[in-house]
């Protein structure tokens, strides 16, 4: 299972601890192996701000037959290109989780609106790192 994450969220910790929380990006990793360990899942994190490299693992995903946790970041609402690799993940009977630490819905109105959650197999948000768990825990039941 892959466990990407768009722009920004390498500064976890940093960047609006108040929205995001003073864990790191670091810390995530370890919380999602523990967890994946507890659910007899691998799963591999992995962050980048570049929007080509996110698509590219997508890709991957596909061929390599992969589920998908995916945090689009700030790609969430305006990346086509994306929203298309994520499409392509779905067809391909596997599951895409779209996952965000904060609740988009309960922030700024440019934040209401994903392109990725209409092709994705679910949503989970608001939960801060717990999402993450919650999220993998959809990919289970659901693969």
């Amino acid at each position: 299972m892959l466990v990407l994450n768009g722009p920004n969220l390498g500064r976890l910790g940093v960047r609006e601890p108040d929205v995001y929380g003073a864990l790191s990006l670091a810390d995530l990793r370890e919380q999602v192996a523990g967890w994946s360990d507890e659910l007899g899942v691998g799963a591999e994190v992995r962050q980048t701000d570049d929007e080509a490299e996110l698509v590219h693992w997508l890709y991957e995903a596909v061929d390599s037959g992969a589920h998908v946790v995916l945090n689009p970041a700030a790609f969430t609402h305006y990346s086509y290109s994306l929203r298309d690799a994520a499409a392509m993940v779905t067809k391909a009977g596997l599951v895409l989780v779209e996952v965000h630490i904060s609740n988009p819905m309960a922030r700024e109105e440019f934040r209401h609106t994903s392109v990725i959650g209409p092709v994705a197999t679910g949503t989970v948000a608001g939960f801060g790192f717990d999402s993450y768990r919650l999220a993998l825990l959809a990919v289970v039941a659901k693969a």
